[in-house]
């Protein structure tokens, strides 16, 4: 994949956005869009994250989480596969099944990242811009 992936498809876009994500951190759907840009939606994400193969090893596709901090349901054994990924990088679960934002949430990548490969974020993730900090700040 080229530097710049102002060009690539949007799974492809998509796909690097949350090859940032590190083990034992997980963003959603929306912030995934978010950060793409350019009018995509938490559902294609979604559907860009159904498209991997369950042993897909290059896109961490189990840090994809929805909104309320759970895990969505996926054909087959994927969400249980999925979770049991998640706590093997040390992401725990409370009794409903979601995730603590505060504790496992990802801030988003780099300034400097986004900037290298030509990402614009929405608007609403300008908040805090490279003068201000290195990240972004999704949670």
């Amino acid at each position: 994949m080229s530097n710049n992936l102002r060009d690539a498809s949007l799974y492809e876009r998509i796909y690097a956005v949350a090859g940032q994500i590190p083990p034992g951190k997980v963003s959603t759907y929306g912030q995934i869009a978010a950060i793409v840009g350019g009018g995509c939606t938490a559902r294609e994400v979604g559907y860009a994250m159904a498209a991997l193969k369950e042993d897909d090893t290059t896109t961490p596709w189990q840090r994809v989480i929805n909104a309320k901090g759970e895990i969505s349901p996926r054909g087959g054994a994927g969400a249980m596969m999925q979770r049991v990924l998640l706590e093997r990088e040390g992401v725990s679960f409370d009794e409903q099944g979601r995730v603590d934002f505060d504790q496992v949430g990802w801030d988003g990548p780099l300034w400097a990242w986004l900037d290298r490969h030509n990402f614009k974020p929405a608007p609403s993730l300008r908040h805090k811009g490279p003068d201000e900090g290195e990240q972004l700040s999704l949670f």
